[in-house]
This record gives C-alpha cells, sequence and structure tokens, in this order.
C-alpha cells in the first residue's frame, strides 16, 4: 500500500518552525516530527490499517468500508494521524486549510510531548522500537514472502488467529521472554530442620536420585493471559513462519497499547496545548487565527449541545476540560508530573470529581427496552468505572490459558467475575476456530451463561456445553 505524497503548502511551512520556538518556549520536549500531507483516501487507510504499511489481511478492508461511510455521511473528519517514535511521523490530509494545519501542526507537537515523556509510551517504545514505521514494513513485507512461499490461504489463516487475539498480551510481562521452567523448583529445606537438611546431603550423593525426583512444571504454571505469546512458545505443530506471524502482531500491539490507555488524557493533552500555542502564537495572522480557534472549538465541543443528551464521550473535551482544570488549579509543572506518571484509569479516578462531571453533563445511563433513555447513576465513582470499562484488558473480555492437557488440548478459561463482561457467543466460536488451526488440537473455553452456570466453548461444537 503506497501512496504519492506532496511537500505541504510554503505559507504554512513557514509557520512551522515558529510554532515549535514558541512550544520549547513554554516547556514542550519531543523528538523530531516528520510532516507529510497525503490524500485523504490515504488517510482513511492510516486510521484503519494503524500504520501507513502494514501486514494485509480481509479485517482493514472491513474497517476501512465503516470509515469511509463514516465520512462521506459525515459522522467524522480526520484532519490528521500521529505516529510515536524517534522521528516521529504526523500525516496531515491534503483537504486540510492553512487555519487546519497551523491547528494541527500545535497539537502534533502536544502528542510528540506527550509521548515522549509519558512513562508507558516509553516503557512500550524502549521494548518494542522507535522506529515502528519501519518495523511494521519491515513484517508486511515477510508476510509477503510468506504468501509466496506458502500460499495465500495459509497466510491468512495464520493471520485470522493471530488478529483475532491482537489485544491478548501482558503488559505486566516484557516483550522478550523466556518460556517457562521446564521442571519445578525443588522445596526448599526449613533452615532448622536438621534431619531433612542430611537426608538431602545423603539423597544428592545417590547416583540417579535427584534426577528421578524431578518434576515437570504444570504448562502453564498460572493462568497466561498472553495468548500470542503463549501460542507462538508451545503450540505443537507451529512453523517458523507462522511463530513469526504471531509474534509481530504481538509486537505491534505492544507499540499500540499507550495510545489505547492514554486516550483521553493524551488528546486532551494535545488540545489543551494547541489552544495555548494558538492564544499566543502572535506572529499568525488575525483571520488565520480565527478559522484556527473555530476549528479547535469544533473538536472539543461535546457531542450534543443544548437541550439534546450526548450517550458517548468526546476523549477531546474530556480530556481538554481535565487538563485546563489541572492547569488552573496546581500548575502547568504539576500537570506536567501527571502526564508523565499517569494512564487514563488514574488520571479519570484522580481527576474527574463530581464537581467536573455535573458541570460537564455526565452520567450512567441505560437504553430501554423501547428505546428510552434512563439515567441509572450518578455516583463518581460509577461513572469512573463506567468510562473506564472498554479499557480493562485492553478492550477485551478477560481470558487466559489455564491447562495444556496430556493430549494437547488447549484449556482457556474466562474470567467473568474480574471482567465483567458476558461473551459474544458466534465471537467466541470464530475465534476458537481460528486458534485450533494453528494449535492444531482441541481448543477449549470455560465460562458462564447469562444464569451464571458453567458452560464450555469447544472449536469443533456449534453450542456450549455444561461444564
Amino acid at each position: 500500500r503506497h501512496a504519492g505524497h506532496r511537500p505541504m503548502t510554503s505559507d504554512w511551512r513557514g509557520h512551522v518552525p515558529q510554532l515549535e520556538d514558541l512550544a520549547r518556549k513554554l516547556g514542550l520536549e519531543w523528538s523530531p516530527v516528520v510532516f507529510e500531507s497525503v490524500p485523504d483516501s490515504f488517510m482513511t487507510e492510516i486510521a484503519v490499517y494503524g500504520l501507513p504499511v502494514r501486514m494485509p489481511h480481509w479485517s482493514f478492508g472491513a474497517r476501512y468500508i465503516y470509515q469511509l461511510v463514516q465520512r462521506h455521511m459525515g459522522y467524522s473528519r480526520l484532519f490528521e494521524v500521529v505516529f510515536p517514535g524517534n522521528p516521529g511521523h504526523a500525516y496531515l490530509a491534503s483537504s486540510n486549510g492553512l487555519a487546519d494545519n497551523v491547528l494541527v501542526t500545535a497539537h502534533v507537537l502536544g502528542h510528540a510531548d506527550f509521548s515522549k515523556n509519558n512513562m508507558l509510551f516509553r516503557r512500550c517504545q524502549e521494548q518494542v522500537s522507535a522506529h515502528i514505521i519501519e518495523h511494521a514494513a519491515s513484517h508486511a513485507r515477510q508476510i509477503e514472502r510468506d504468501i509466496e512461499s506458502h500460499g495465500f490461504k495459509a497466510v491468512e489463516q495464520v493471520l485470522d488467529a493471530a488478529l483475532s487475539l491482537e489485544q491478548y498480551i501482558d503488559l505486566d510481562r516484557a516483550l522478550r521472554r523466556e518460556p517457562y521452567p521446564e521442571y519445578q523448583a525443588a522445596a526448599a529445606v526449613p533452615p532448622d530442620d536438621t534431619f531433612r537438611a542430611r537426608f538431602a546431603i545423603l539423597e544428592a550423593g545417590t547416583p540417579g536420585v535427584s534426577q528421578s525426583r524431578k518434576l515437570r512444571a504444570p504448562l502453564p504454571p498460572h493462568p497466561e493471559r498472553d495468548l500470542l505469546w503463549f501460542i507462538a512458545t508451545y503450540a505443537p505443530e507451529m512453523e517458523s513462519w507462522e511463530r513469526d506471524i504471531f509474534l509481530a502482531v504481538r509486537e505491534e500491539s505492544f507499540y499500540f497499547y499507550p495510545v489505547f490507555a492514554t486516550q483521553i488524557m493524551n488528546e486532551g493533552w494535545a488540545s489543551y496545548w494547541h489552544a495555548r500555542l494558538l492564544r499566543e502564537a502572535d506572529f499568525i495572522p488575525q483571520t488565520t487565527y480565527l478559522d484556527a480557534v473555530k476549528c479547535h472549538s469544533d473538536v472539543v465541543r461535546p457531542v450534543a449541545t443544548g437541550e439534546q443528551v450526548a450517550l458517548t464521550i468526546n476523549p477531546y473535551h474530556l480530556g481538554f476540560t481535565l487538563w485546563e482544570e489541572i492547569v488552573k488549579k496546581s500548575g502547568i509543572e504539576s500537570a506536567r508530573q501527571i502526564m508523565r506518571e499517569d494512564a487514563d484509569f488514574s488520571f479519570l479516578r484522580n481527576h474527574l470529581t463530581r464537581q467536573i462531571a455535573d458541570e460537564m453533563g455526565l452520567f450512567r445511563y441505560r437504553r430501554q427496552a423501547q428505546g428510552p433513555v434512563k439515567v441509572v447513576a450518578s455516583e463518581i465513582e460509577e461513572l469512573h468505572e463506567s468510562l473506564l470499562l472498554q479499557k480493562y484488558n485492553f478492550g477485551a473480555p478477560r481470558v487466559s490459558v489455564i491447562e495444556v492437557r496430556n493430549d494437547g488440548t488447549l484449556v482457556l478459561q474466562h474470567d467473568s467475575q474480574l471482567d465483567g463482561r458476558g461473551l459474544d457467543a458466534d465471537r467466541s466460536r470464530k475465534v476458537l476456530e481460528y486458534v485450533k488451526r494453528v494449535w492444531r488440537r482441541p481448543v477449549l473455553l470455560k465460562t458462564i451463561d447469562a444464569a451464571a452456570s458453567a458452560i464450555e466453548f469447544s472449536a469443533d461444537s456449534t453450542e456450549p456445553a455444561a461444564a
């Protein structure tokens, strides 16, 4: 996937170094950013694929059609797409006007400051690479070679399985992990048990005894949340090129996680700084400034106005409102410390107060069967959890590997109690089918039904069985 790029207009380019100088004076720090103007159609591709060049798969085409429909119906417009890194890359829509590009440049500098200094971004980039665009392009080229060597259908089946599990990584573990120990560790002898200590010395001196007492460790030794890593490491008959695809998808998921986990903070931070930079940029012509301010208002406005009720949250609006309040109350240095240390979980819980929620008109609701909307709670803690619900576990149900049986059966467990969400039965069966193709043994998924009874999905059955 390629597209022709063209340079920005000279009048817009002239403001870039001025905005960068102003941003530095105000304390922003960022890695270099490469700006490119691309056609609107390519912008849509970038937004859908997540990267300018990425592994080919039919699911991206489905997302592209959806995004295209949204754009043509006027529900969304893409001004820019930013990829953190060193250097970072910012793609701007060629349909942007001068005022749009001035605002977007300031917005991108806010994003670049955030991604360089936020600890979650830094940790993931240190493990993956600051050159993710080049890495993703390398993955795409490798998959093209795999298609030539093994055929399109074989590669597509592996991608089906890997991409269906792309949210199942474990950020508490390193990107590059060693396999589990093959044998259980020997039990330690209590320091005050002299008899056992003497017996252990005698046993160690007997040929073959210690070897015979070695016990194989269970697989996995504990519930394993990183399904991509586990399958790539332990699938019984997986070929090396298949493992490489799984690990490539996993690496890209590590890159995307901070974007997902800090969306409200990050978009709010970039919006705060584009607004502030515009206010203090006395070099921008008055007409351009007024047009840019109007664009800013469109970006950070609530989804609904007046007597309307908005049933979705605009992350730009929520983040911008919270950062303005934090800076006003505590100053910019305190705001920068929060930016460095927090993700959306702690950011909302610590800084979205009842007063701010009331001023923004935020509430929890339930849509009733005939269509009316009913407010069900206004307690701030419940509002926090409602806003954060879709962020847990990278937005996916919490599923772990709990066992590999002697016959090779892979057993997965849905933690319904901790997760608080049910499973989509049709989607679950489809994912199990994908996984079985690469695991090449039976695959089971344990969960509960609507009546809280234990059930078990199988890749070989259309209906769940009682567990």
